[in-house]
């Protein structure tokens, strides 16, 4: 399907650049032209679809067939094809990759290495296995609701001997409820807007929401892979944390994770995995703007936590409304993106936000 080293020259090049990862190909998420551009480019087996997650190109695959699918129901996002919130989970993985993040995080594999088959994806890694979350459910899920084609079924590969991961729409909607009917609801919502009387910018803003409820619930039921984040630094695994806890924000906000949105807001996340002893806004093989994201993560994180939880309770109270969205996405742009945003400022306008409310 493809020559792994063209993924190793990608590595090589975030590494030699150590500033943001690279996490474009031609304007499109990396090695995009090589996954599948239609369901039967898939594995098939006894007229099942068994695609294999734990290989780079099909999971990217399951986005791009996802994205394809859907894009006649995305009229209210804009004009372009890359319009779309799905657009978001690809660039994700393809940081991901990048960055070093799906390798095995335990040494006793080469697995996703440059030394080893860069197209593999470690059942160790915490970063893959909550990907998992945001690839597999919801691919089951838009075949169940015929997005896939009619009838088509689809089983996903497991690596043998490994057992904690659903395979079958049955099998997740047993383990993960709340997150499967979640994304049933975002792909039926799809179907059902474009019948819908409502303006194309509550409509939008509908259609975000439903799709960012079925993200949390895939990140809350991804909480089974807390126990892979021992294999890795403090500082990771407080930066893991972190991120975690900016997707709360994020998603209260409705934040339409396209391309170009998704693009500004991935790059500047760190471009390898931390060691101990990393410290933002001192790490010095990462850049300034790397050095900005992981500190703001961290203040964001630390603030929620002495608050007891109140920040992040606060800003989904003060989502409230399709301009207090507005404005929440302005915010967050102006907190991660402006350095010269004072963490204070945002203190006060949420807290005068919520009251608002």
């Amino acid at each position: 399907m493809l020559c792994p080293t063209v993924l190793g020259l990608l590595l090589a090049c975030a590494v030699s650049l150590s500033s943001s990862a690279v996490i474009l190909d031609n304007g499109m998420p990396i090695l995009w032209a090589q996954t599948a551009g239609q369901v039967t480019d898939l594995p098939i087996q006894n007229g099942i679809l068994t695609p294999d997650p734990w290989n780079f190109l099909q999971r990217m695959s399951l986005y791009r067939l996802m994205i394809a699918a859907t894009d006649p129901f995305m009229g209210s996002m804009g004009t372009n094809a890359t319009d779309g919130p799905l657009w978001g989970l690809p660039l994700q993985l393809a940081w991901m990759v990048t960055s070093g993040r799906l390798a095995d995080p335990t040494g006793a594999t080469t697995c996703g290495l440059q030394t080893g088959d860069t197209m593999c994806i470690s059942t160790q890694s915490w970063w893959s296995c909550v990907s998992y979350f945001v690839s597999a459910l919801p691919f089951l899920s838009a075949a169940q609701q015929g997005f896939m084609g009619p009838g088509v079924q689809v089983q996903m590969q497991v690596p043998e001997g490994v057992t904690d991961y659903c395979t079958t729409y049955t099998d997740c909607m047993a383990s993960y409820p709340d997150a499967m009917s979640k994304w049933d609801a975002f792909f039926q919502g799809l179907k059902s807007a474009t019948e819908s009387p409502l303006p194309e910018n509550e409509k939008k803003d509908s259609l975000l929401g439903l799709y960012w409820a079925a993200q949390m619930a895939s990140t809350y039921a991804s909480a089974t892979c807390n126990p892979k984040q021992g294999h890795y630094s403090s500082s990771e695994k407080s930066f893991a944390n972190s991120w975690l806890n900016s997707a709360e924000y994020v998603a209260a906000a409705h934040f339409q994770s396209n391309l170009g949105n998704s693009v500004m807001f991935i790059t500047p996340l760190p471009s390898r995995v931390l060691q101990e002893g990393d410290s933002a806004p001192n790490i010095a093989d990462l850049s300034q703007e790397e050095n900005h994201t992981l500190s703001v993560f961290s203040w964001m994180s630390s603030i929620n936590s002495l608050l007891g939880g109140t920040l992040v309770r606060m800003w989904k109270g003060a989502m409230c409304s399709v301009t207090t969205r507005e404005k929440g996405r302005e915010m967050l742009g102006q907190l991660l993106l402006n350095p010269g945003y004072a963490t204070n400022t945002f203190l006060t306008i949420v807290t005068g936000m919520s009251s608002s409310c």
